[in-house]
């Protein structure tokens, strides 16, 4: 009993992003764990998938079936007991998504494994696992000390861990193709409906000029969409400027918003409540800037400017409008 195992998740023929951060995870506990990482990658063509997970896991165990082109839980959850069983991980992570929150308790269940989702972070001592998670809508956290067991089942919320760096690690694989599934149930994927096209995804931008309760009013934005402009930067917002319909919901910053990750988050006029730091605390590089000097964006912050942000914002545009 040793080591990791996650359990890689992919949507319409793309790995995605939180499979990456869970190894991230995984790579830091193992060494603790006196194991290595293992990574489950079912598809109907895994190879395909295999590319990005190649070099940031030890193991790579690759299973093929036509049917698994699309996540089925009843088509995954003997795969996933078998291997469970047989490397008898001591912590299985996967993305705290619909799937994993459709699988996680499944697999939980079935081997009669504890469980904790949703985690913000997870570590090792004295032979126990101890758990992170965000309660009150974000405005606490609460630590969860977990009894021994062989093996723990935990889901990672998004944005938790970064994603290892590529070529980390050397990576065996090993490729298995599956002659027969059969759904307990006679569930099945019928097809995917998406939601509503946003207008940009703030989680896929390198620099984010974000703003606050500070901006004043709606009449403000254009300032700080010009600033965004000159930086080459996407907006975005903390939750009351949302919330009062002067920017989209889709580009809300936070634990009821998107979890972001860029090389640069400037904050203008935010205070920074643990709602909002759980989203981008771990960018890059964080400047934030705010009238108050007791604001808890400073806690976070790498830089800091304590001044009314309409005093920054034309100097900081001339610099790089220019």
């Amino acid at each position: 009993m040793s080591g990791v195992l996650v359990i890689a998740e992919h949507r319409q023929g793309d790995l995605r992003e939180a499979t990456l951060e869970c190894l991230g995870a995984a790579l830091e506990l193992a060494p603790a764990l006196g194991g290595e990482v293992t990574t489950l990658l079912l598809a109907d063509d895994p190879t395909a998938l295999a590319g990005d997970i190649t070099g940031r896991t030890h193991g790579l165990k690759l299973y093929a079936h036509p049917d698994l082109a699309a996540f089925n839980p009843e088509l995954y959850l003997p795969v996933v007991m078998d291997a469970v069983e047989a490397l008898e991980p001591s912590l299985v992570l996967m993305p705290h998504s619909s799937q994993g929150m459709d699988l996680a308790p499944a697999l939980a269940g079935r081997l009669g494994l504890p469980l904790v989702t949703d985690s913000t972070g997870i570590s090792w001592s004295d032979g126990a696992f101890t758990a992170q998670r965000a309660v009150y809508g974000g405005k606490a956290v609460q630590e969860l000390g977990l009894k021994p067991a062989p093996t723990v089942i935990a889901t990672l919320q998004a944005g938790a861990y970064q994603a290892p760096a590529e070529g980390a690690v050397e990576t065996a694989s090993e490729s298995t193709t599956l002659t027969e599934l059969t759904p307990r149930h006679a569930r099945r994927f019928l097809e995917y409906l998406a939601g509503a096209v946003e207008d940009v995804d703030i989680a896929a931008a390198d620099i984010l000029v974000s703003v606050g309760r500070g901006i004043g009013s709606p009449d403000n934005i254009p300032e700080a969409q010009a600033l965004a402009d000159a930086l080459g930067a996407t907006l975005s917002c903390s939750r009351p400027v949302a919330d009062a319909g002067w920017l989209p919901k889709s580009r809300q910053v936070g634990t009821s918003g998107k979890a972001v990750r860029p090389k640069i988050y400037l904050a203008l006029g935010i205070s920074g409540a643990f709602q909002h730091q759980a989203g981008m605390k771990n960018s890059g590089t964080i400047i934030a800037v705010n009238s108050d000097p007791r604001a808890p964006i400073f806690q976070v912050a790498h830089y800091g400017i304590v001044a009314d942000m309409f005093e920054v914002l034309p100097k900081l545009a001339e610099r790089f409008g220019g």
